[in-house]
């Protein structure tokens, strides 16, 4: 059965900055795994994730990613500052080719385009980088312990991933430009209220688990309905006219989506009153 798939298909790339686990029948889990520096992200840990989001959108076992951090204090502080430090002492060598982010963004998330939607765990502080990583995630799960912000500011630079403009079509312009002209964090219900967060974990120690529970739910419907919809939402989010975002969707998807073996396979699932077996997705 398509349901005991719990591996994927085909190798994923190398990984030395996060750990990938499957907890459950097409669903990655990419958790940031550098507890010790608070899981910022240096700059080959930004290479590396973008790796792994462009195979996860061409490996036909995943339908659904979920992003968390190492340990219970941070989910992400943003750049390895440490790092970034010493390329500009001069202790690091400079190499303008390789320390630098991926054009998906920072963490290979913040300005990702994709296929597939993923999931943010935040397990923790979502601090600049961190933050633009969230707000790059199709749904968000916090703990109650979580918070939010953008300090760039307040170090005299500019959060450049991506975050201020995708926080703005959030929350509007007044408070997206507290938060970053300020640089306060706010708390996960302060994010909740602002509907920059879906759902807030009953505990800590259960934000993954929160976030499964939503990563099952989409692994269950149709890959290509999963992919197709997305598009339809994130050109909605992108375009300035909703409108223009409806009809690229249909331009680049329709006629695939439709004559699909996977549509067939759900009017023909629900006419025989039976769970459809749902293929990979060719999209």
């Amino acid at each position: 059965m398509a349901s005991t798939i719990l591996k994927p298909a085909t190798q994923p790339p190398p990984t030395s900055h996060v750990l990938l686990t499957y907890p459950a029948p097409y669903v990655l889990l990419v958790t940031i795994n550098r507890e010790r520096q608070m899981n910022s992200i240096p700059f080959a840990g930004h290479t590396e994730m973008g790796q792994i989001f462009d195979w996860f959108d061409r490996e036909p076992n995943l339908r659904v990613a979920i992003i968390t951090g190492a340990g219970k204090k941070a989910f992400c502080a943003g750049q390895d500052l440490i790092e970034l430090g010493k390329i500009r002492q001069g202790t690091v060598e400079k190499d303008v080719a390789k320390q630098r982010h991926p054009l998906s963004g920072f963490g290979g998330v913040s300005r990702r385009a994709g296929k597939k939607p993923i999931i943010a765990a935040v397990n923790g502080f979502a601090l600049g980088g961190g933050f633009e990583i969230v707000l790059g995630c199709d749904m968000v799960v916090a703990s109650p312990t979580a918070t939010f912000g953008l300090p760039e500011a307040l170090r005299g630079i500019f959060a450049g991933a991506g975050g201020p403009p995708r926080l703005v079509r959030n929350v509007g312009l007044p408070i997206a430009s507290e938060m970053a002209l300020t640089g306060r964090p706010i708390t996960a219900q302060r994010a909740k209220e602002l509907n920059l967060v879906n759902r807030i974990s009953p505990s800590p120690d259960t934000v993954v688990d929160e976030a499964l529970k939503l990563a099952n739910d989409i692994a269950a419907i149709s890959p290509d309905a999963a992919i197709v919809t997305r598009a339809a939402l994130k050109e909605a989010w992108e375009q300035g006219s909703v409108e223009r975002a409806t009809q690229l969707v249909i331009e680049r998807f329709d006629r695939d989506l439709t004559t699909g073996e996977n549509a067939l396979e759900g009017l023909k699932a629900f006419a025989e009153k039976r769970k459809p077996e749902w293929k990979a997705s060719k999209l």
